[in-house]
């Protein structure tokens, strides 16, 4: 795979294509511009909405300056994540950020002022003004929030520390991905080196056991040395959540998480006590891991090398592509064309450069197209990422295309459902058309260790902060001590016996950046369990099952996200889902014991 030692190397249809959303950065600047006076117009709004007219007219200008505002931070964000090391592209982010803060500002009387409506004389003003029609469900969603929903004086205090009570999550940010300098370790020439995130990543998958060791104590050395300072952090984060819950006079943190997306907390609290009730596969694959690497202690640093030795799989980006879509052909010939549609128009960023953003994410910009950041590495977990991050792409698409900009933008509970279908169906494709022996075992191997990462794991962070959280509502300390406490103990839940405890594992809270984004985690494990269901049903020939997935990517946020699923067949207020999804990796980890 060729290296590019800087952006302008790559090739031109291997970068995303940015003069869709603008022609040039003055154009973005007069959008800049024209919404700065947007928000003082909206501003002015404040006490003058008294009829139906008044109120629409002051939602059909918010929503255009949403429109633009949307437009206008996508492209900043996206210059900014080709080069962070660029000092304009920062600056245009900083504007766009400002411009955040200064519309959220302008816009917080609103809410109060709808909630202090008495509900007839709302319906009196949509029946007056039938252009009000577009926004009348959204107008009485937004009464479920009337106990939630401040004073207009309070709402504009919060409002203002918007940006203070960020400050935890931004302070982690800043030394987990600026100022964190991890231990050194042997590079194969015997001189000691720093070890990077990217190094890390390799070596902890090394054959060589002392390597892997060597690495994973550089790697946590800075969260150990930085334990109080991040403690300090999360904990900031944690009472945060939880006053901003009391103060808005939720039950607790978690139900104030799951309030938006209309989600009982027993559908999180069934995720948890299902899945540690079905630990038993995982456990019984640690000790095939235990096995298959003839060691007398596993520990940590031995759970990410692969089992399967000798398997160098070389997928060039092109490669990739195609296996892609062949392995998505199940969804059906439009589906595929919106996948070529991505590649020839550009919709994607490929190659990792100097100063690029690490990872992968996937962008939709209403009115526009979706944009896919990658870091492709031609490799097996390359392919896997493209598959994942073009399922959110045509999630994004369809939405778009077949819904207004008011329903347009889906819930994150349901996003990681249409990127993991498509990780599911690419897993088939690849076993179903896969005669060597040793690659089949090498894919049974990838698909348990992403079941393990993407179910389990995130399971047992969703109980970390379930346990964080109702330590601070009951007002008990959160220091490191209790961290590790809690965090060691589900640790040895989840992984069992066969896993020997160095004294690293019980940081592995320090390093997590979800956990300044409360209750996020499980949706990924939920996501995941709804797609083995959907994806097994399409493979099985469900055509049912098949239209109504497809018709659930077109629908935005039409409905609320359980209802959406429940659409598809998957009903998350049941446990058979977590069943199902368990089931199968049992099965898997049986299947690989076999072969």
């Amino acid at each position: 795979m060729k290296s590019y030692t800087s952006r302008n190397e790559v090739p031109t249809n291997e970068k995303w294509n940015l003069t869709d959303i603008y022609s040039d950065q003055y154009k973005w600047e007069e959008d800049c511009q024209l919404i700065e006076k947007m928000a003082e117009k909206l501003k002015r709004s404040d006490g003058e909405i008294r009829d139906g007219n008044s109120l629409y007219h002051y939602l059909k200008l918010r929503e255009e300056l949403s429109f633009l505002f949307n437009k206008v931070y996508a492209f900043a964000m996206l210059k900014v994540d080709e080069n962070t090391r660029e000092t304009n592209a920062q600056s245009i982010l900083d504007r766009a950020k400002q411009l955040s803060v200064k519309i959220s500002a302008s816009t917080s009387f609103f809410m109060p002022f709808l909630l202090g409506l008495d509900e007839d004389t709302l319906k009196g003003y949509i029946s007056e003004e039938k252009q009000l029609g577009y926004f009348t469900e959204d107008l009485l969603e937004s009464f479920r929030y009337k106990a939630h929903v401040l004073s207009k004086e309070q709402e504009e205090v919060l409002s203002q520390l918007g940006e203070a009570l960020s400050v935890p999550g931004h302070t982690f940010g800043m030394m987990n991905n600026a100022d964190i300098k991890f231990g050194e370790v042997t590079n194969e020439n015997g001189e000691s080196i720093e070890l990077t995130r990217g190094m890390y990543a390799k070596w902890i998958e090394d054959e060589d056991r002392e390597k892997r060791r060597e690495a994973y104590k550089a790697y946590y050395q800075p969260y150990v040395q930085l334990k109080n300072s991040i403690s300090s952090t999360l904990s900031a984060a944690i009472k945060n959540n939880v006053t901003l819950a009391r103060i808005r006079h939720y039950p607790s943190a978690l139900e104030k998480a799951l309030f938006g997306d209309n989600i009982p907390k027993e559908v999180y609290e069934n995720l948890i006590i299902t899945t540690k009730n079905n630990l038993a596969p995982l456990h019984k694959y640690s000790k095939i891991r235990k096995e298959k690497l003839k060691l007398n202690e596993l520990r940590q640093f031995d759970m990410s090398v692969p089992l399967v030795k000798g398997v160098k799989q070389d997928i060039s980006y092109e490669e990739a592509y195609e296996t892609m879509c062949k392995a998505l052909a199940p969804l059906g010939e439009d589906y595929i064309k919106i996948l070529q549609e991505f590649k020839d128009a550009r919709y994607i960023d490929v190659r990792e450069t100097p100063g690029k953003r690490s990872g992968a994410y996937n962008l939709g910009v209403y009115g526009v197209h979706p944009y896919i950041l990658l870091n492709h590495q031609d490799n097996l977990d390359s392919l896997f990422t493209l598959a994942h991050e073009c399922g959110h792409g045509v999630h994004s698409k369809l939405s778009s295309q077949h819904q207004p900009q008011i329903t347009a933008r889906y819930s994150i509970f349901v996003a990681e459902v249409a990127s993991t279908v498509n990780e599911v169906l690419l897993i088939n494709y690849l076993l179903n058309n896969e005669k060597d022996v040793e690659v089949r075992k090498h894919l049974l191997n990838h698909y348990i260790d992403q079941f393990k990462g993407t179910f389990f794991t995130q399971v047992m962070f969703a109980e970390f902060e379930k346990i964080t959280h109702e330590l601070a509502e009951k007002g008990l300390p959160l220091n490191v001590e209790v961290f590790n406490q809690i965090y060691e103990t589900l640790f040895r839940e989840y992984h069992g016996d066969e896993v020997i405890f160095d004294d690293e594992v019980k940081y592995g809270w320090a390093r997590i950046p979800h956990f300044y984004r409360p209750f996020y985690v499980y949706k990924y494990a939920t996501g995941f369990a709804s797609a083995i269901h959907i994806a097994t049903k399409i493979l099985e020939g469900d055509q049912k099952t098949l239209t109504s997935y497809l018709e659930f990517l077109k629908s935005g946020s039409i409905d609320y996200p359980l209802d959406l699923l429940k659409n598809t067949g998957v009903d998350l207020t049941t446990a058979y889902p977590i069943e199902n999804s368990l089931k199968r990796f049992g099965e898997l980890v049986e299947e690989f014991t076999k072969i």
